[in-house]
């Protein structure tokens, strides 16, 4: 779905897994504490994009991500193995965000005119997606246009939607890992990505042909 705007396509790079993560686990918790700078180093990328998906902000973003290698510092040690180590960073990651975004919220931070406001210059060219056929030159414009739509979009869901998008169709989780990061069952996190997906699509629809991003 959106094959062209390209949800993964907000995802950042992920690193290679060279040195398996249960080794890197293992190797900490026997006392080499440099087996946990390989492990930053190989989720840094991922956490900071989960935060910023969630949050909107960059800054705020950088914070909560060194929040959670932070935390995971501190209880990596007592880490069994239950579920791997990048569901486990996840969930911390997702907790850590939920609990920032309630945070702001309560204070008012990142108010926005919601995505599908009247706009003041109502004469004002409506924001579109590159047509296939449009000019080479033109493309990463309208691609980092497309990008931005989605990322407002996603802004204005809620926060269960929100976050099963991010998941899924930015991180490309299996379903049993979002389960897990989630506690819920399997069919629940089927069933919500289907309602997240509808509504994604939904908001997007008011500013873009339908046509554009099938």
């Amino acid at each position: 779905m959106f094959a062209a705007i390209g949800l993964r396509s907000l995802a950042a790079p992920r690193a290679s897994a060279a040195v398996a993560d249960a080794e890197l686990v293992s190797r900490f918790q026997g006392g080499d504490r440099r087996a946990f700078d390989a492990i930053v180093t190989r989720y840094q990328a991922r956490i900071y994009s989960l935060c910023l998906r969630w949050l909107a902000d960059s800054e705020a973003a950088e914070e909560q991500a060194q929040d959670v290698f932070v935390a995971a510092f501190r209880a990596l040690g007592a880490f069994r193995n239950e579920c791997s180590l990048s569901t486990w960073l996840f969930r911390i990651a997702v907790n850590h965000c939920r609990n920032q975004r309630l945070y702001r919220m309560r204070r008012g931070y990142g108010r926005h005119e919601a995505f599908d406001a009247p706009r003041d210059d109502d004469d004002g060219p409506m924001r579109q997606i590159a047509d296939e056929n449009a000019p080479l030159a033109d493309r990463g414009v309208h691609a980092h246009e497309a990008g931005s739509l989605i990322q407002s979009a996603l802004a204005e869901l809620d926060d269960e939607h929100r976050q099963i998008l991010i998941l899924r169709d930015v991180e490309d989780l299996a379903y049993e890992d979002i389960a897990d990061i989630l506690d819920l069952p399997r069919g629940t996190v089927k069933s919500r990505i289907h309602r997240a997906r509808a509504e994604l699509a939904t908001k997007l629809g008011r500013r873009v042909r339908a046509a554009d991003v099938l």
